[in-house]
């Protein structure tokens, strides 16, 4: 890893340059939203550096909601995301395994990921639902990611991970800048280290991740017809989760294949050709999302299927808390 500060104003600049080599994405604070738009001059002054989430997921510039996967992608220019917090990319250590399985590895995917450099930058606050840390994931870069950046003031520290984060500097012309200070490097510790502790007591009594897992798995229907009672099943809790990848393949005339993302919380998500539907109720389809992310993908991919970024309680339009369910199992 190479670490190195340049000033806010000439990182700005370099990023000016850099349109006319890369597509760039960022998030963009909006009123009380902030979520990712693709980056002109004008807007790089707004770019929402080390915000806690954007609205809009990781996962959806590498799986579109719908496409045409017998087409193939083309792209004038690589694509640069900058602000993908830790939770997302730690996210897209699961999908890649899904998608990059060295037996059936999914091309259109694939190209995407190639095609972007992603640019993860330090969380220095958190939202009302963050619970990345009692996962033991830390809001933070690390090297899932090809940099990871902080803005502290008028400075910007950036943290070189891998050869398209070197080839992103060698684009910019700022490989010469030189290693952040003493001081600021202790005032960015101080600032991580208050970041840390908040999350740390945000949810105190939440089980981790390991623990989680033996709860869901060892609960009975009551826990699952109790807490799905106000689900309405729209879904949005899968579709904006950063893991969630379940899709449908609609066939259409003129060879076109349709990959449209689905949800288990849909009804007739499991229903087959003969009428029957193993997730039929709704308490069971509830359920099934949950052994989804704490039993079956972490026991099959050594992952996790839940990065703590609280976007599905966020989301819920019935208010369904899923860290108050899990807290709920461990009482």
């Amino acid at each position: 890893m190479r670490r190195l500060s340049i000033a806010k104003q000439e990182w700005d600049t370099n990023l000016s340059q850099l349109l006319s080599k890369y597509r760039i994405y960022a998030p963009i604070r909006n009123g009380t939203n902030c979520d990712y738009l693709e980056v002109q001059s004008a807007l790089i002054p707004h770019i929402a550096y080390n915000e806690p989430k954007p609205v809009t997921p990781l996962k959806k510039f590498f799986l579109p909601v719908r496409e045409n996967v017998t087409r193939v992608a083309v792209f004038d220019k690589p694509s640069l995301i900058i602000g993908a917090p830790n939770c997302d990319v730690e996210a897209l250590g699961l999908l890649d395994q899904i998608y990059l399985d060295s037996a059936f590895p999914d091309e259109s995917y694939r190209k995407r990921r190639e095609n972007t450099t992603i640019l993860c930058t330090d969380c220095l606050s958190i939202n009302e639902h963050c619970h990345c840390t009692s996962y033991g994931l830390e809001p933070k870069g690390n090297m899932k990611s090809d940099l990871s950046l902080i803005r502290m003031d008028g400075d910007v520290i950036l943290n070189v991970y891998s050869e398209k984060g070197e080839a992103l500097l060698g684009s910019m012309n700022i490989n010469g800048a030189p290693e952040p200070g003493r001081e600021l490097e202790e005032v960015i510790s101080k600032k991580s280290g208050e970041v840390m502790e908040q999350l740390t007591r945000q949810y105190p009594e939440l089980p981790d991740y390991q623990l989680s897992g033996e709860l869901v798995n060892g609960a009975g229907e009551k826990v699952w017809e109790q807490f799905s009672s106000d689900c309405v099943s729209c879904g949005a809790c899968s579709a904006i989760c950063p893991t969630c990848s379940c899709f449908l393949l609609v066939d259409r005339p003129g060879f076109e294949k349709i990959r449209q993302l689905d949800t288990c919380q849909y009804p007739g998500f499991e229903r087959v050709a003969g009428g029957e539907d193993p997730l039929r109720e709704l308490a069971e389809r509830f359920r099934n999302r949950y052994m989804c992310k704490y039993v079956w993908k972490p026991g099959l991919y050594q992952e996790k299927a839940c990065t703590g970024c609280g976007r599905c309680i966020d989301c819920c339009i019935g208010q369904i808390n899923k860290n108050e369910l899990l807290i709920s199992l461990k009482e």
